[in-house]
């Protein structure tokens, strides 16, 4: 995968030289490159931004730095091989970043980022670059930064986990919170590691009885326990047939029963005795 990031801060991004994204590098699994937005002003202040139309507080970036930019970006990339390039754009009026979209992100050869700063880049620039490919609209949460570049490093580190070979053991993310399969809209449970006593506190019998059987059972119904308690929008937007018999089970206990709609809701009276 080729991954570009056009920025006024490339010192941000720093991080992506560390940690799995860092070795994905060095084995040529991923290949980053990080721009100054403003090698592509030519005024003495190198200026990116101005005063938004219509009037209203704060500065809007500036259609032709950007413009230039990805011009200039995009070609390189196609001189050195590289092909169907994706745009992303983090935004807080994107759609929301979930699993689901970072396995599809995963799925394409070339990402190229617009972190932007101010109130944003002119809309211009991003629907004349929608004329040319796709162009993906993401918001990592709601709330708004200072600038996209902290949601850059956050959707890279989602994405580049993803491909094949990152990861020392190919099946560590199939577990993983909304995973797709199983776990789509679901929260990993709890998980333990030596020694069996800590503190006085001990992991739980299941997992120390090699019954691979009831240790995936403890698994699934501590994820639906945790997703319960902190996420229960998750269950809520689930259909009932994505949960088995022992699902529902499980879930009669919490105190939620399936509506005529197909989904769960919880019952007023809450847990189960």
């Amino acid at each position: 995968m080729r991954l570009d990031v056009v920025t006024i801060f490339p010192e941000y991004l720093e991080p992506l030289n560390v940690s799995l994204v860092g070795k994905a590098r060095a084995r040529g699994q991923l290949n980053v490159h990080v721009h100054h937005l403003r090698d592509w002003t030519y005024d003495r202040h190198n200026t990116v931004d101005d005063t938004p139309y219509g009037g209203g507080p704060g500065m809007v970036m500036k259609t032709d730095p950007w413009g230039e930019a990805l011009d200039d970006v995009l070609a390189e990339g196609y001189e050195t091989g590289s092909r169907m390039p994706a745009l992303v754009v983090p935004t807080p009026s994107g759609r929301p970043f979930t699993q689901a979209l970072a396995v599809e992100l995963s799925e394409r050869p070339w990402l190229v980022f617009t972190p932007a700063r101010y109130e944003g880049i002119d809309r211009r620039v991003i629907d004349e670059y929608a004329t040319r490919m796709p162009v993906y609209e993401v918001s990592i949460g709601d709330y708004v930064l200072a600038g996209g570049e902290a949601a850059v490093l956050v959707i890279t580190e989602a994405v580049a986990r993803l491909l094949p070979g990152v990861l020392g053991n190919a099946e560590s993310h199939r577990d993983d919170s909304f995973a797709p399969g199983p776990m789509a809209n679901l929260l990993e449970g709890p998980i333990y590691t030596k020694p069996p006593q800590w503190r006085g506190r001990e992991i739980p019998d299941v997992l120390l009885s090699g019954h691979h059987g009831k240790i995936a059972r403890w698994r699934r119904d501590e994820a639906l326990r945790r997703t319960a308690a902190n996420r229960p929008d998750l269950i809520e937007q689930t259909d009932a047939s994505a949960f088995d018999k022992k699902d529902r089970e499980m879930l009669s206990i919490m105190g939620w029963q399936p509506a005529a709609g197909g989904r769960f809701w919880r019952r007023p009276d809450g847990v189960e005795e």
